[in-house]
């Protein structure tokens, strides 16, 4: 076993090394699109499904502040050059998943060092925003996690620091850059859980109130079969969550912050795939009840895999993009491009999947 360990980390060193001269090898043109075998026209997959038959993913969540997946350790110019991929297949919106995660912060927020978190080497929330203004798209920002809610299940205590990030942020960057274009109101639940209504109302309040009414979203998770620890072994459970209740629980959450809340995008990973028009079709429903969009968080990592988290098997991604367009989803966003799509992501896989997507898309 601990033989079979060491020849893992040994291929995954060497198959990191590779896709670190991709860039070099794959010189991206005028529009952004990296060359590849795909642009051979006589070497193209032979699709027996429907072509170009889901929802676009158009945004994609910037997970700089890692909590279970690793940094690529990037700088400017990585990520430059992955604007410039995600701009080739029509991305037009970046999240920062969260400004901040305990004492890890994304930028040198006076509030949060004076709270003793860690000062950054860069200022990450500078580079996003200008990088977002450079190539056209709209920046969300997403708010500062203390790591409170995760230990306590109550997310009420989410909302004391924020009332001091909010105001900074937009202060400092959101009236200095035009491509801020909105909030991420980053607290994640699935359920009715303790304080999320009033915390979701309150930041969502905030964050309209002092940008002038920017638009706001969330991003919960449905509490399915695949909603297990990460931590864990396990790859699903017994307990899950019936649609009726979903719709119940749902119901009176929207009730409550769609007033200040946008949109919300559901993660699409935690439900097995015969599952997803069922529950799409009840998110969609509730969402046009309260006048709130309705996005779709494609998730492009596999959690059916024993080792987390790795990029998805396209006909996966394709399988939940075409759920979402038959329910008429608004707008999918994913978690997240530049691991586990990217073709200079530390994972091979994801350049692959890059190319499967662009395959389908006709892109």
């Amino acid at each position: 076993m601990q033989n079979n360990r060491r020849d893992f980390i040994k291929k995954a060193a060497l198959a990191g090394a590779s896709v670190a001269v991709i860039p070099a090898l794959s010189a991206c043109n005028g529009a952004g699109k990296s060359s590849s075998v795909d642009d051979n026209p006589g070497i193209k997959s032979k699709l027996i499904v429907p072509e170009n038959n889901g929802v676009k993913i158009t945004g994609t969540f910037l997970d700089e502040i890692s909590h279970d997946i690793p940094h690529q350790n990037w700088g400017e110019a990585e990520w430059d050059l992955d604007f410039q991929y995600m701009k080739a297949i029509g991305i037009d919106t970046v999240i920062m998943i969260r400004s901040g995660y305990k004492k890890f912060i994304t930028y040198p927020s006076q509030y949060l060092l004076g709270k003793g978190c860690y000062m950054p080497s860069v200022d990450l929330l500078d580079m996003y925003l200008r990088l977002a203004e450079k190539y056209d798209m709209k920046f969300y920002f997403g708010l500062y996690d203390s790591g409170h809610y995760w230990a306590t299940g109550d997310m009420s205590y989410e909302i004391e620091d924020n009332k001091y990030v909010i105001d900074e942020v937009w202060k400092n960057y959101g009236e200095k850059y035009k491509s801020f274009g909105g909030w991420y109101v980053s607290g994640e639940i699935s359920r009715a859980t303790k304080g999320a209504i009033d915390a979701f109302y309150a930041m969502g309040k905030q964050c309209k109130e002092v940008s002038g009414g920017l638009p706001t979203f969330i991003s919960p998770w449905i509490d399915g079969k695949k909603a297990v620890a990460a931590s864990g072994t396990a790859l699903s459970r017994e307990e899950a969550i019936s649609v009726r209740q979903h719709e119940k629980e749902w119901d009176e959450i929207f009730a409550g912050i769609h007033e200040v809340v946008d949109a919300v995008a559901f993660q699409d990973g935690h439900i097995d795939y015969d599952e997803l028009d069922a529950f799409f079709t009840v998110n969609k429903k509730l969402a046009d009840k309260y006048g709130m969009q309705c996005w779709t968080n494609a998730e492009s990592f596999d959690r059916d895999m024993p080792i987390k988290f790795l990029p998805i098997k396209f006909d996966k991604l394709r399988m939940k993009l075409e759920a979402a367009k038959r329910c008429g989803y608004d707008k999918a966003i994913t978690f997240e491009f530049s691991h586990f799509m990217s073709p200079q992501s530390a994972y091979l896989q994801a350049g692959n999947l890059y190319n499967r997507y662009r395959e389908y898309f006709n892109l």
